[in-house]
């Protein structure tokens, strides 16, 4: 009998103290992302960059230090990279799922064996008697997939009276009950609703993270051709300024030899400061925006870098890649596509579900109650059981539904919630509809403009080549000079404008379409080719695994 308590005692101290934080870290993380592995299915995308910052990585994930490269330049794949796995939205989202999976793992864990076992002991005086005692318990429970639900417990107490004359021994009590559920409650999608639901939940989650990375490296890239199209910008101003600034010195010396009227360097003079105010206001829009870029990629905003200008030049010689079906074939794609709107169809269903769950809590209880107790009884000065008694019971409870007010209100307000979300899958359809719609509008317009831009641009040219061999020969004046560089760099800065709206409006569309899917380095593709698009493979180079 003292090894048995020994032995007891001691599997109570391994439970107590033999598990670590860590463990518990270790074993909570693997059972999560099985859950997460087994619910990604492969029309989401690849399966990495999910991971929380504080477990293993996958070896697919992109692993990359938080810091500027030491040539200063800033890659677009380098700095979708850095987004990924140092964005704080990003983070958040990665949690979120996390979290979310966790809360299932609990709610999975309510449907499973659940043991218990505790240990007490004490020692008690009085006048008479010092009693020295001893008592463990042990036992588990489970809901059944009928309802049922049921429980064994064992109990052992020991008693040792050290003076006086009563007698102590060992008492332990075995005992089982079986709730089964008859009407309500009885159903297995009653019984297994909130564990179909956290399921759900959790698929949803994985949904909605698989559309925020999408939309993440949308927004990464929109601002990264953004504040390139701004730096274009500023160094046109910039040219546009030092062009003013010669034209000035020759209308100056021209002057001053009287060929041409003094109020025609006054006006090259007020265009140069004009030009000169203009490149000011230029750059700092591009360093705002600049330092905008590095608070998406958590970069602090005093490291200096530059952005890759060869992405800008890629996109100027890539031309225009327009989608190649129609508007109409484009929203049947996002609404084939889009995760968002599958999770807005996928919650119709569940208010289904919670329907006949309300209309099953209308019912009335009828429960079979069975339970089993065996006693048995060991004197401390005897080596047999002195007595064993054994207990049964069997019996019916009924509950008639006659005071159902509350059922009732869970019952019409679970009909109203299908109708909302009715309502709310449409309303996101249509929505989804108009976005699709707009983005290919756009599109179509960004385009268009482009190439009235690009023309606009050359028209400029063929006009201030005229305008300047006309000054030559005396057969124009320095007016018409200044109007043509005005007119030139208005247009290279239009064309600039339309070029970014193009590249941004091509991106929008693909996001909101559904069909473009993000890589495991963070970069983009259509979902419908193999190959990735221009803007991805701009710069991309090395293994998509590991990025310098």
């Amino acid at each position: 009998m003292g090894s048995w308590f020994c032995l007891a005692t001691s599997f109570v101290a391994c439970l107590m103290f033999g598990c670590s934080t860590t463990n518990y870290k270790q074993e909570a993380d693997a059972q999560v992302y099985d859950i997460i592995d087994h619910k990604w299915r492969p029309e989401f995308g690849p399966k990495v960059n999910y991971k929380i910052s504080d477990t293993e990585p996958l070896p697919e994930d992109v692993r990359i230090q938080r810091c500027v490269p030491d040539s200063g330049i800033l890659t677009l794949p380098r700095a979708v990279a850095l987004a990924t796995a140092y964005n704080r939205e990003y983070q958040f989202q990665r949690e979120q799922l996390y979290v979310r999976a966790l809360d299932l793992r609990l709610v999975r864990h309510d449907y499973e064996k659940q043991f218990f076992g505790g240990l007490s002991g004490g020692y008690n005086s009085d006048r008479n008697d010092e009693v020295l005692g001893l008592e463990t318990n042990f036992g588990f429970s489970q809901l059944l997939a009928t309802g049922a639900k049921i429980g064994t417990q064992v109990a052992v107490a020991w008693a040792e009276v050290l003076t006086g004359n009563l007698e102590g021994g060992l008492v332990s009590v075995l005992s089982a009950s079986v709730t089964q559920p008859l009407l309500r409650g009885r159903d297995r999608t009653v019984v297994f609703e909130d564990l179909t639901q956290a399921e759900r939940d959790t698929l949803y989650q994985v949904r909605t993270f698989n559309r925020f990375r999408k939309i993440l490296v949308v927004s990464v890239i929109t601002q990264y051709y953004q504040v390139l199209g701004l730096c274009e910008t500023a160094d046109i101003a910039r040219r546009y300024h030092e062009q003013l600034s010669v034209l000035c010195e020759r209308v100056k010396t021209l002057t001053d030899a009287g060929r041409l009227p003094k109020y025609e360097l006054d006006r090259a003079q007020q265009d140069k400061l004009v030009a000169f105010d203009a490149y000011v206001q230029a750059r700092k829009a591009y360093e705002q925006a600049l330092d905008e870029l590095k608070i998406t990629l958590a970069l602090p905003t005093t490291s200096e870098f530059q952005l890759d200008d060869s992405e800008f030049e890629a996109l100027e010689s890539a031309g225009m890649t327009r989608p190649q079906f129609s508007n109409d074939e484009a929203v049947q794609a996002a609404f084939a596509q889009r995760l968002d709107l599958a999770n807005s169809i996928d919650t119709i269903e569940d208010a289904e579900r919670k329907v006949l769950v309300a209309a099953d809590g209308l019912r009335a209880d009828a429960n079979v109650v069975a339970v089993v107790n065996a006693i048995s009884d060991r004197k401390a000065d005897r080596s047999t059981v002195d007595w064993l008694q054994e207990q049964y019971e069997i019996g019916v409870e009924i509950d008639l539904p006659i005071d159902r007010v509350a059922e009732q209100n869970v019952y019409r307000k679970a009909l109203i919630a299908l109708s909302q979300r009715e309502r709310e899958y449409e309303l996101v359809r249509d929505t989804v509809a108009l976005e699709v719609r707009l983005a290919y509008r756009d599109l179509m317009e960004a385009a268009q403009r482009y190439q009235l831009q690009e023309q606009g641009v050359e028209v400029a040219k063929r006009r201030l080549e005229k305008t300047q061999l006309m000054v030559k020969y005396g057969r124009a004046s320095s007016r018409r000079v200044l109007n043509a560089w005005q007119d030139l760099y208005d247009a290279q800065v239009a064309r600039t404008e339309a070029l970014v709206s193009y590249t941004i409006a091509m991106l929008n569309f693909y996001r909101d379409t559904g069909v473009l899917q993000v890589r495991p380095d963070g970069m983009w593709q259509h979902k419908t080719e193999l190959e990735p698009s221009r803007l991805a493979a701009g710069s991309t180079s090395g293994s998509p695994r590991q990025v310098e």
